[in-house]
């Protein structure tokens, strides 16, 4: 008696039909198929850069958000792979299935991300978890996806032409790291400066469905049943269909979300080299707001605060020439040639766009009383800590520091004992260094690390805060937009390399009077901040940050 044959599984042959024979030669298929492995890793490593991008610039801290995005990843990847071996026997449909899905997930990842961003208004509060979960989910989903694409690849290669399992994988893998090696490279140089953060996302998923969908529906269509072929086709239509429909709305909106997320007063919004700028307001009498990636860095309504704060009390003393560290919006700059005797002031500014806007824009330049168009400024277009490296010693009898919050992960070398080191060697024996060093209420802990960090480079302190700041949008690391979470002050320390500093400001002939700083409440600054003093802190090092 002939026992009857089992059932096949929905969509697949079964498997006592005996393998289809391929559209195409046998070493024609193997290469078909490493080049679909090529193009699907280069394609998920785009996903994965654009995550750890994504959260980096929302969140703030690049090392924490790679590590998360990363190990999350790969943790699933692993995961992803146990769970596909079930879906071998179905090989060539399962793939298809995971490839669309994937390019639908990875696709929209950014754009869901940032959405949730701009419309819940920051990454605390209520949401405080939900959007870092949403990045974790996003993370997990699609390295589930990437690790289930080993065995059934691993299967579909086997099935076009038998080989040991050594070099089968060994082919695999190496199509699969080239791959990744080009998707790696593609992200920071062509993707992203060419298309952006959203639309090279969209545009990296329609990839991965095309030669997903083209690798089964044309290579192996002959493993699948009618029904599978046309479910294959009519995902694939609707993944290409949702994707670009959101690539033609991916203008209006970024549009609406910059709206949500700087209010409706967006004047200029670029992305540079560099970072994102944006300027609101600064016309029909509202303040000029300038934001530097999403943290402000200019607020109209308390800048000239910040900038006395930050600039006088360094210009006690001699001060003919002057270095700027950052500043490149030119407030710096204004304050400084406020005093008399300053014969050069050297600004040294990594982007080169933020520079430009200070010259050219009417609201930015008016606020920084055209400090460009005086001949005794000399831009500088250059890393702060590299351009320190090559200084000539002993050359400034200033030098100003206004750059970002330490607890950002891209500037904590410019807080570090090697940069302030590098500092000390620019000033001349009696110099002074300014240091702008966060906010002291909210973060007190930073704040008084920048100071250990001061002093274990040889340099003397003199730390004070001031209150009083006006806006209700936070500049530090964070990005948020609730003015109960934004700093409502600012920190400072004064060093030297000689003895501690004096804190004081000009009082001789044609020296300029604040508006808004004087000696009583510079005095009572300084005490307020030594009142919140954090002790037996360790230095910052490049190393071996602590911010």
């Amino acid at each position: 008696m002939i026992e009857p044959h089992a059932p096949a599984p929905p969509g697949t042959r079964p498997p006592w039909a005996g393998p289809p024979r391929l559209p195409v030669r046998p070493g024609t298929g193997r290469f078909l198929v490493l080049a679909g492995v090529f193009v699907c890793a280069a394609c998920g490593l785009v996903y994965e850069l654009e995550l750890v991008a994504l959260a980096s610039y929302l969140i703030g801290d690049s090392v924490t958000q790679a590590s998360v995005v990363l190990s999350v990843m790969v943790f699933a990847m692993g995961i992803g792979s146990l769970a596909a071996k079930r879906l071998r026997p179905q090989a060539a449909a399962g793939f298809g299935a995971i490839e669309a899905v994937l390019a639908l997930v990875g696709g929209s990842s950014a754009l869901a991300l940032y959405a949730v961003f701009a419309w819940t208004g920051d990454w605390g509060g209520m949401w405080e978890h939900g959007p870092r979960a949403l990045l974790v989910a996003f993370s997990l989903t699609i390295g589930l996806l990437i690790g289930a694409e080993v065995p059934l690849l691993m299967e579909l290669i086997q099935r076009i032409r038998r080989q040991d399992a050594g070099g089968a994988v060994a082919d695999l893998f190496a199509a699969d790291y080239v791959g990744a090696l080009v998707g790696g490279l593609a992200f920071p140089f062509l993707l992203l400066p060419l298309l952006g953060q959203l639309s090279s996302a969209l545009i990296t998923g329609a990839v991965n469905a095309v030669v997903g969908g083209a690798l089964v529906l044309g290579l192996f269509r002959g493993d699948l049943s009618r029904r599978a072929r046309w479910l294959l086709v009519i995902a694939n239509i609707t993944v290409l269909g949702i994707l670009a429909s959101v690539a033609v709305l991916v203008d209006d909106f970024e549009r609406a979300a910059r709206h949500a997320v700087y209010g409706r007063d967006v004047r200029v919004a670029i992305q540079t080299d560099v970072q994102e700028v944006v300027i609101t307001g600064g016309t029909d009498g509202r303040p000029l707001d300038l934001f530097l990636d999403g943290r402000l860095r200019v607020s109209g309504r308390d800048a000239r605060r910040y900038h006395e704060a930050l600039v006088h009390p360094a210009m006690s003393g001699e001060h003919t020439r002057v270095l700027i560290l950052g500043g490149g919006d030119g407030l710096a700059a204004r304050e400084v040639l406020r005093h008399p005797g300053v014969h050069r002031v050297d600004v040294v500014e990594v982007d080169p766009e933020v520079v430009r806007l200070a010259r050219e824009d009417p609201a930015l330049s008016r606020l920084n009383g055209d400090a460009y168009d005086d001949p005794r400024v000399h831009v500088m277009t250059d890393d702060a800590f590299r351009w320190l490296r090559l200084a000539p010693p002993e050359t400034y009898d200033v030098v100003i520091s206004d750059l970002p919050d330490p607890g950002i992960t891209a500037s904590t070398k410019l807080y570090s004992q090697e940069f302030y080191g590098l500092a000390r060697r620019a000033l001349t024996p009696h110099g002074r260094l300014a240091v702008h060093a966060g906010p002291v209420s909210s973060r007190p802990r930073v704040f008084w690390t920048v100071d250990a960090t001061l002093r274990s480079a040889g340099l003397r302190s003199a730390p004070y805060r001031v209150s009083g700041r006006d806006s209700g949008f936070t500049a530090g690391p964070d990005r948020s937009t609730r003015p109960t979470r934004a700093p409502q002050d600012w920190g400072f320390i004064l060093a030297a390399r000689g003895g501690r500093p004096l804190l004081r400001l000009g009082t001789g002939e044609g020296a300029p009077r604040p508006e808004t700083l004087t000696r009583t409440g510079l005095t009572a600054d300084a005490r307020a901040a030594e009142g919140t003093r954090v002790g037996r802190l360790r230095a910052s090092t490049v190393l071996h940050p602590r911010y």
